[in-house]
């Protein structure tokens, strides 16, 4: 029986988020340059994307650039963005084509310009698409999130437009960038790390965690497929006994 017919069609994660590593060690194992990995990862994200498609996982969120990764030598950076613009250009009308919404979080701001307006564009051409959201975390940092919204929620209580004993977990996550997301039952790292590494540190508080030795660029559906029955396979109590 193959992996894709042995996942329970009623026991699927609403949402899925990845940390993509490996991409670097991959392109070293090659003798190649650290952007090799990235090119290469690229097709990671379409397999994965399909996969989720293919099984009816409505949100996946990829970790595509935090905002520590600007420390990198600008090279790799550079090529990085001129990557994302390329995949947008290329992808958006398949997206489209394929029903996914995509969305983005994290200081975009930030991002060059050309970048900037290419995604911006391609939120908006796939607006109203509904079969998939596929959200890419870009120049994202959890702490700065967080931080971020408590200075939100600051400034109404300092306006006197909310009370102190208004404020809960619900209304926090409003303050979020992912507010209008649920939050992900499944976290998949790839590369072998098992650290969650400043992303959706809120989010991902009762998320179940997967760490595959399988570096990013050779991450596929079947390995995706793995992940899913993994996650199937564990019981989910949340705090609460059984």
């Amino acid at each position: 029986m193959q992996l894709k017919q042995k996942i329970i069609k009623d026991k699927l994660p609403k949402h899925v988020a990845l940390i993509m590593d490996g991409n670097g060690r991959w392109a070293k194992q090659r003798g190649k340059e650290r952007v090799f990995g990235h090119e290469n990862g690229v097709n990671a994200v379409k397999q994965t994307v399909e996969a989720a498609g293919e099984i009816g996982i409505p949100y996946l969120t990829f970790y595509a650039f935090s905002t520590e990764n600007w420390d990198r030598p600008k090279e790799e950076v550079d090529t990085l963005m001129e990557l994302l613009v390329k995949a947008i250009q290329t992808e958006t009308e398949t997206l489209n084509k394929n029903g996914v919404r995509l969305k983005a979080i994290g200081d975009l701001n930030s991002l060059p310009k050309k970048c900037y307006e290419e995604l911006a564009e391609a939120i908006n051409i796939t607006s109203n698409n509904d079969k998939i959201t596929v959200v890419i975390a870009l120049s994202y940092s959890s702490r700065y999130e967080i931080v971020e919204a408590v200075k939100n929620i600051s400034d109404l209580v300092k306006s006197e437009r909310i009370n102190t004993k208004e404020i809960d977990q619900k209304m926090f996550s409003s303050f979020l960038q992912t507010n209008e997301f649920p939050d992900p039952d499944l976290l998949i790292r790839t590369s072998g790390e098992q650290r969650i590494s400043n992303f959706l540190l809120w989010q991902l508080a009762y998320s179940e965690l997967y760490f595959t030795p399988v570096l990013w660029p050779d991450f596929n559906k079947e390995h995706f497929y793995e992940a899913i029955i993994d996650f199937q396979s564990r019981e989910r109590r949340f705090g609460k006994t059984e």
